[in-house]
């Protein structure tokens, strides 16, 4: 099966995720554009270079696309970037003219304009280091009572935050109607770091009303579009660990863990199902009263049940703390030893990011033509690596480039034995800050 795939952006989980994934399977091949053409923290797309390259493929089975790339030059230039209306629109026409010369199943995805309540401007513009927070509550006020609220931020800034806003909206209106008119197979708006009322509320609504399909997330939805497009039935059945809390609310999203599980196995193209009809059991490590943060300093109440390895194939989304494991569960799980019944673990970020690209890789294996155990082995070793070794760990320490092999030699060590495979890494930070680390296997 021939696959395209633009990402969001370069980072690890956006641009080497996918080909780990894809590896699984000798029978997929996966095209993606140099990882140089894609935007970062600060560089956006080069839009005319990627244009070219889209141009130039071969002919697909499927293609898989995040539109704000091509659109904006990436997600987090999307609340950036400076192109007017009629400039964005252009370019999306460009992509249209493309893709419609294409005979393929086109699957993609536009972010709703997130609103963070902080004022940190690392992915958002220069102004939101000071006005940040009072945007957000001025949106908050907005939605919630429909009227002018207390007047905190100046025009000037208010004025240039709200044409942002209007513009991406218009832009996602007219992938609406592209949707309308069949061009896309499937076409997602998503919304992320989500509060109960707000200017990206009302336009997800509003998107909703006119017929589109919005989902909470946002790094995980490529991939969960790439196992929607890889064809056969999958049926997954959920096991939450705390089952009298599945109702709870992940931090960063507006809908129950049990809803976002359900959301993320249906969008992939699998069947949500009961235990005994299912091929796949889902484990989801879910917390009590509130989701931890490890990071942020923020407890929860760690995972102190006992685990068996079960009889037929499963899987684990670890989501009792946001961006990291939980130590205890993983401390507990590796007391048993992985068979050919395990189909991958994941905890990054947030519920929605790990439970997107954990169905996928799964998906992915259970349906593969060619299976390559070694390609799995290796994305099972980078997934513990990252997001239990360095994430719940190593992070707390705060590393460099230089102090991050010795700190994270105790632990390759573990892993390594526990997935049955021994192999070179390296780690790197590609955007210059702690928040992601790219775990490298030679």
């Amino acid at each position: 099966m021939k696959i395209g795939f633009i990402p969001i952006d370069n980072r690890p989980v956006c641009y080497t995720l996918p080909k780990q994934i894809a590896a699984i399977d000798n029978s997929i091949e996966l095209f993606l554009p140099d990882r140089s053409l894609l935007g970062d923290l600060t560089k956006y797309v080069d839009t005319e270079k990627l244009f070219e390259w889209l141009e130039n493929l071969p002919n697909l089975d499927a293609i898989i696309i995040s539109l704000d790339t091509l659109a904006y030059g990436g997600l987090i230039s999307s609340r950036r970037c400076p192109d007017t209306f009629e400039e964005v629109k252009t370019k999306i026409q460009k992509l249209y003219e493309i893709l419609s010369g294409k005979n393929t199943a086109i699957y993609a995805f536009s972010s709703i304009m997130r609103i963070s309540n902080n004022n940190i401007n690392e992915e958002e513009k220069e102004y939101w280091s000071k006005w940040g927070k009072k945007i957000f509550n001025y949106s908050y006020c907005m939605d919630k009572y429909g009227t002018i609220c207390k007047k905190e931020v100046p025009d000037e800034i208010l004025e240039d935050y709200l044409k942002t806003r209007k513009r991406n909206f218009e832009i996602n209106k007219i992938y609406l109607d592209w949707q309308k008119q069949g061009f896309f197979k499937t076409l997602v708006f998503s919304k992320d770091d989500c509060a109960e009322y707000g200017f990206n509320v009302q336009e997800a609504k509003a998107l909703e009303a006119l017929g589109g399909f919005v989902k909470t997330g946002a790094d995980e939805i490529p991939l969960t579009l790439f196992a929607q497009a890889i064809k056969g039935n999958v049926k997954i059945a959920p096991v939450f660990l705390e089952p009298d809390y599945k109702n709870l609310i992940s931090n960063y999203e507006d809908i129950s863990v049990e809803n976002s599980v359900k959301g993320q196995i249906q969008l992939s193209g699998c069947e949500v199902s009961d235990i005994q009809n299912a091929d796949i059991l889902l484990y989801v490590n879910n917390f009590k009263e509130h989701q931890g943060e490890i990071v942020m300093k923020t407890a929860t109440e760690p995972f102190n049940g006992t685990w068996e390895t079960p009889d037929k194939p499963y899987m684990i989304a670890d989501v009792r703390f946001a961006n990291g494991s939980d130590n205890k569960f993983v401390e507990t799980l590796f007391k048993c030893d992985f068979d050919n019944n395990f189909y991958g673990y994941s905890a990054w970020n947030t519920t929605a990011n790990s439970l997107g690209s954990l169905i996928c890789a799964a998906k992915i294996k259970f349906l593969a033509q060619k299976y390559n155990d070694t390609a799995f082995k290796k994305l099972e070793i980078i997934r513990f690596l990252d997001d239990w070794a360095y994430q719940a760990n190593v992070r707390q320490q705060k590393p460099d480039n230089t102090s991050i092999k010795d700190k994270m030699s105790e632990f390759e060590k573990i892993v390594f034995d526990k997935i049955g495979l021994q192999t070179e890494v390296e780690y790197k930070f590609p955007w210059n800050r702690l928040f992601e680390v790219e775990v490298e296997l030679n």
